[in-house]
């Protein structure tokens, strides 16, 4: 028998400032009606989590990439002078004293011969990736909860970002190496948030934090294959690794265009409602028997044809634009650290393939931690605890000494594990703290809070590498400060997502109306 109960509300009218809406009695919420649709989880929603997801796999790739082709490679020398020798600084010795141990087209460094050029050149390729991830998050940041939608963003960021990759293959000197970089970041910008936002919208609340964590799994896939790929390729040209990355990125771009389903809140939010019928159709587990061809749907809001009103709507509520500022600040601390130790790891006396392949295989633990207990942790004690533990580990890395030494990639590693659960956890949070209509901008101007962090990584790691500055201390500060302002946010465990401004609103004045009767 179908359901009586329309499956969208209808518009509400002119709100009390003081009294909070009926979100439950008489006209359901736009949560609640989908919740009744998709909050049991069936097969369609999985195969659907599971296609958007593996986006991070090529995100993680593209992200990391230049660890493999930009490194310093090993050189040995030729002659039996005594001032030659593995500790030397090859800057320092006749070019005719030493050689490559491999092929020069290896690496970046041998083939443009920039194994003496300032920290600044070696690590612009790493820092302009992350600058134009930086610039793409915020020119491309709205562009999914206005004109384009989750899933036409998730599809033309992947296969513009595989394309701006596989003209690297055409690069002739590091400037135009560079230049194709920051167009590759710029491209990728929105392909995290767009992917966990579309996987989180098309499922209930019970499976939100476990099925955002796919992908999370799905970037520790694409991270874990990088090392593979590259030491298969270790006598190759460095040109083959973007190859061997951006064609299967091209071809999943494909996948995504006619294989996956907008995401409902959206298109309802869009008043697109013929097509949110039927994904929901398309998703809802076979049990559900809902009667959509009697159902009336009304818009929930506009955006005025304006791609960056959102932004706007962010920035006016005093309340948006706090909760904002303060992930963004916590978000730049953990992208320091999370984008910065996989980048340092030739700066350590330990095996680059296997460091690079044991960071990555942190990650999984990460993501079983995450997707175990996302349901019982509390957001943002969790936060403040993984960017505190971080720190204190990323800092430990820098002490001296033959003991140090040997558990430097131990620490390294506790470090690393810290901050990716942070930074799944912060996503995750993110996206609970902001309504539908906003949810997607705000969560993508964290990522590049994120990114932004990541953008001083490779100048640190040069640095370290040229002049001696202990990087790890820098990303320890950096990540234990920021964490601090968690404490700051409200919680949002177990709670519903709203889809407006005004629901988010009426939340937030209920909670703090709630204080203020407590304190009283």
């Amino acid at each position: 028998m179908a359901d009586s109960t329309p499956l969208l509300s209808q518009p509400n009218s002119v709100k009390s400032e003081s009294t909070p809406p009926p979100l439950e009695k008489h006209h359901p919420s736009l949560d609640s009606t989908i919740e009744r649709c998709i909050g049991d989880f069936g097969w369609a929603q999985f195969l659907q989590a599971l296609l958007v997801s593996s986006a991070w796999i090529f995100d993680a790739q593209q992200t990391f990439i230049t660890v493999f082709t930009d490194a310093h490679p090993a050189w040995h020398c030729t002659s039996n002078q005594l001032d030659c020798n593995s500790a030397s600084n090859i800057c320092n010795l006749p070019k005719n004293s030493w050689v490559w141990n491999f092929p020069a087209y290896t690496s970046i460094i041998s083939e443009w011969n920039l194994e003496c050029a300032a920290s600044i050149i070696t690590g612009l390729p790493a820092s302009s990736f992350f600058m134009g991830c930086l610039v793409g998050g915020l020119v491309l940041a709205t562009l999914a909860d206005t004109s384009l939608g989750r899933k036409n963003m998730l599809f033309l960021s992947c296969l513009t970002m595989s394309i701006s990759s596989l003209l690297t293959v055409f690069s002739t000197n590091i400037w135009v190496y560079s230049a194709l970089i920051l167009i590759c970041g710029f491209c990728r910008a929105t392909i995290g948030t767009s992917a966990l936002v579309l996987t989180i919208e098309l499922v209930g609340k019970r499976w939100r934090g476990q099925v955002g964590v796919i992908g999370f799994f799905c970037f520790t896939i694409g991270f874990l294959s990088l090392p593979a790929i590259a030491y298969l390729n270790r006598v190759s040209s460095w040109r083959s690794l973007y190859l061997w990355t951006s064609i299967p990125g091209i071809l999943y771009s494909l996948l995504v265009h006619f294989f996956v389903r907008e995401s409902p809140r959206w298109l309802l939010v869009r008043g697109r409602k013929e097509e949110a019928v039927a994904t929901l159709k398309s998703i809802a587990p076979p049990s559900h028997s809902w009667s959509f061809s009697e159902v009336s749907f009304e818009q929930e809001m506009s955006n005025n044809g304006n791609v960056y009103s959102t932004i706007k709507m962010l920035v006016q509520k005093r309340w948006a634009f706090r909760r904002l500022l303060l992930v963004m600040v916590i978000g730049f601390g953990i992208g320091m650290v999370y984008y910065g130790m996989p980048l340092g790891l030739g700066n350590l006396s330990f095996n680059l393939y296997l460091s690079v392949t044991l960071n990555a295989l942190s990650e999984i633990p990460s993501s079983m931690f995450t997707i175990l207990l996302i349901g019982k942790l509390n957001r943002k004690v969790s936060v403040l605890a993984f960017t505190t533990l971080s720190g204190i580990f990323s800092i430990m890395c820098a002490l001296k000494g033959e003991v140090w030494t040997r558990l430097q990639i131990g620490l390294e590693l506790a470090s690393f594990f810290s901050a990716c659960t942070a930074f799944g956890i912060l996503l995750i949070f993110t996206i609970e703290l902001f309504p539908t209509c906003v949810r997607n901008s705000a969560t993508s101007l964290v990522r590049q809070a994120i990114v932004f962090g990541g953008v001083f990584s490779p100048m640190l790691v040069a640095a370290e590498r040229r002049d001696g500055i202990p990087s790890y201390v820098v990303f320890g500060l950096v990540i234990g400060c920021c964490g601090l302002f968690s404490a700051c946010l409200p919680e949002t465990r177990g709670r519903a997502l709203f889809d407006t401004m005004d629901e988010e609103e009426h939340k937030e004045k209920a909670a703090c109306n709630g204080v203020g009767d407590v304190l009283a």
